[in-house]
């Protein structure tokens, strides 16, 4: 018997509990013997439980238990779970967890903790929640080079922009479907403004590339300013609007990495990812593109890569597991006035046509009616910065930017 605990018994905490609870042959098929939860923190009363007689409110007693030899840390947030965690892995017990805010930021030093004690610190749900992405990363495209991750990272921020693609919802009204389904929290920030996304895409660039890329200097753009005028006019384009974290090598060492929407064009394997549905495009240099897809939160689908961890764990109880990044100061991160990239503008005007062809050089024209939208040619980030500039002193109110992409 491997005896597990639990902290958190939110959504997913609960979840990791029903499948432990309720695959427990097939856990035990797997392993070879029962994985069995001794203890789970909350500070929550949960008297109907089934385990109500596991519950704690003091950490202690899974950190002082020696016969505890796992714990899945889903409690979110930074304090107390990197106390927490940083406890436990100098006791020598592992940690699995599916906190990508704690990851992101602290993954490095964890990582560190647990190869200092002979355990494991793994996180496969903190990125694509029930969508395998980490272990392949690592294992099953450990012969490619990847050139480059990009995905649909954030299944509320899809699901509010395929309403607007698909229903022509407005942004609002589309948040509030988005909340009142239970895709979006009350205080849906995180999301909408691309910070779950940006998180989540530092993590797979820190896996991808060995060193930890942190979330504090990433370029990162949400949602809230794309209208109904620039779905139509990326329609017309053949395209679509995604929010998208993206990540690239280039040539010269330097990792380009940001989180924005970007029109994506309809053939691309990312268009038609709809809905809550998340979608992560590995580009490696042998295999080329390999998708990744399905549902990148909820419950069970969450708690199902969290149990995976717990079994890898299990499995390797004082065996480390390959998985390590060196810490960084981000110094390998292109500074993103640097990135290159086309640009979707949209102007107030359709008279601006010959002043952007003047001060951008010859601009697609999508549409030209009450409004003006055109793409751009390829130019670094901070020369379109230059030019919009000039544009706006030239009395063209630059209405929307949003960036091209090429996956």
């Amino acid at each position: 018997m491997v005896q597990v605990a639990i902290m958190g018994y939110g959504v997913v905490g609960s979840g990791v509990a029903e499948i432990i609870t309720t695959h427990k042959k097939k856990l035990f098929a797997s392993l070879g013997e029962e994985v069995y939860i001794k203890k789970i923190l909350d500070l929550r009363e949960f008297p109907d439980s089934p385990l109500s007689d596991r519950f704690t409110k003091n950490f202690n007693d899974i950190l002082n238990d020696a016969e505890i030899r796992v714990v899945a840390e889903v409690m979110g947030g930074i304090n107390p779970a990197y106390d927490y965690t940083t406890k436990l892995l100098k006791a020598g017990k592992s940690v699995v967890t599916s906190n990508k805010e704690l990851v992101a930021s602290k993954g490095a030093q964890l990582i560190e903790i647990a190869k200092n004690n002979n355990a494991n610190f793994l996180f496969e749900a903190s990125v694509g929640g029930g969508i395998p992405i980490l272990r392949p990363l690592i294992q099953c495209l450990v012969a490619n080079n990847v050139k480059e991750i990009a995905g649909i990272l954030n299944g509320t921020t899809n699901f509010i922009l395929s309403k607007m693609i698909n229903e022509g919802m407005d942004f609002d009204s589309a948040l509030k479907l988005a909340q009142d389904l239970g895709f979006a929290e009350r205080n849906p920030e995180a999301d909408v403004e691309g910070h779950d996304a940006c998180r989540k895409i530092c993590i797979l660039a820190s896996l991808a590339y060995g060193k930890h890329i942190y979330p504090d200097n990433i370029h990162t753009e949400g949602i809230t300013k794309i209208s109904l005028k620039d779905v139509k006019y990326a329609s017309d384009y053949k395209s679509v609007i995604k929010l998208i974290g993206d990540v690239k090598l280039l040539d010269n060492g330097k990792i380009d990495i940001f989180v924005s929407p970007m029109l994506i064009g309809k053939k691309s394997q990312l268009a038609n990812i709809n809905d809550e549905f998340n979608g992560i495009m590995v580009r490696g240099d042998c295999t080329d593109d390999v998708l990744f897809y399905g549902k990148g939160a909820g419950s069970l689908p969450t708690a199902s890569a969290v149990v995976a961890d717990i079994m890898d764990s299990c499995m390797h109880i004082k065996e480390r597991k390959h998985l390590y990044w060196a810490d960084s100061n981000n110094e390998s991160v292109l500074p993103y006035n640097e990135s290159r990239t086309r640009m979707y503008l949209r102007v107030n005007t359709p008279n601006a046509l010959d002043k952007i062809n003047k001060i951008f050089g010859k601009v697609y024209v999508i549409a030209s009616d009450e409004e003006l939208a055109v793409a751009t040619d390829l130019m670094k980030i901070s020369q379109i910065e230059s030019n919009l500039e000039k544009l706006e002193s030239e009395g063209v109110k630059v209405l929307s930017k949003i960036r091209i992409s090429d996956l």
